[in-house]
């Protein structure tokens, strides 16, 4: 049985596409998944900004403040699960801006909870805390961004990236490859050039996420 960490922000499509690829990984190999939280205004932060933390609401941070008092408790980590794939579902394939208090309280509704948690998790620092912590740890260890898996508390993956995500033994043919990448501990990196096409087909997969999104996407050059 292998263990995952799984680090994600519900803002990046990519990460959205991975965690649905971990999904059916998770039905036809043996992994758990745990969910952790990476932020990405964080680490895309300009310096005259404020860090995401200390704004009444930011996007992307208030989500995971949400999703780290879901966390807590004997259930945590399958109520994370749900309302990560109910929050990514409804922003990334069907374009609903989640990443407001308005559209984060029908995510819990959908789910069964209370949508008053939302103005609960916001008002509370320990939340923040929590969200931090996820970060900074994987930031300690060379993270720069998601999805990124810690596999077994050991090897840290930046990825898979693909989209659509593959389905049943697809996913599973994809896993073994992973884990075939943590034999060599001094692979750093196996990149697949993107053709005008392949920028067709992945604005084509986005453009929910493109139309619901209210930012303009910071991203600091990968170390």
């Amino acid at each position: 049985m292998h263990e995952v960490d799984f680090y994600f922000d519900v803002m990046c499509p990519w990460a959205y596409q991975t965690s649905k690829w971990i999904r059916e990984v998770r039905a036809v190999r043996p992994i758990t998944v745990n969910w952790r939280f990476f932020s990405l205004e964080e680490v895309n932060r300009e310096e005259t900004k404020k860090h995401p933390w200390e704004r009444p609401w930011s996007y992307g941070w208030s989500m995971l403040q949400v999703a780290a008092l879901l966390r807590r408790g004997e259930d945590g980590n399958d109520l994370v699960d749900r309302f990560y794939e109910v929050a990514g579902r409804v922003f990334h394939e069907e374009g609903v801006k989640v990443h407001t208090p308005e559209g984060l309280a029908s995510v819990l509704e959908d789910i069964g909870l209370d949508p008053a948690l939302v103005s609960e998790a916001v008002a509370d620092a320990t939340t923040s805390a929590e969200v931090l912590a996820d970060h900074e740890k994987l930031v300690a260890r060379g993270g720069y961004g998601v999805p990124t898996l810690v596999i077994d508390g050991s090897c840290v993956v930046f990825g898979p990236v693909i989209t659509p995500a593959p389905a049943g033994e697809a996913a599973g043919r994809l896993w073994d490859a992973v884990l075939a990448w943590t034999e060599f501990p001094n692979l750093y990196e196996l990149r697949r050039p993107k053709t005008a096409q392949d920028w067709r087909h992945i604005e084509a997969c986005f453009a929910p996420y493109l139309n619901a999104r209210d930012w303009r996407s910071v991203q600091n050059p990968v170390p």
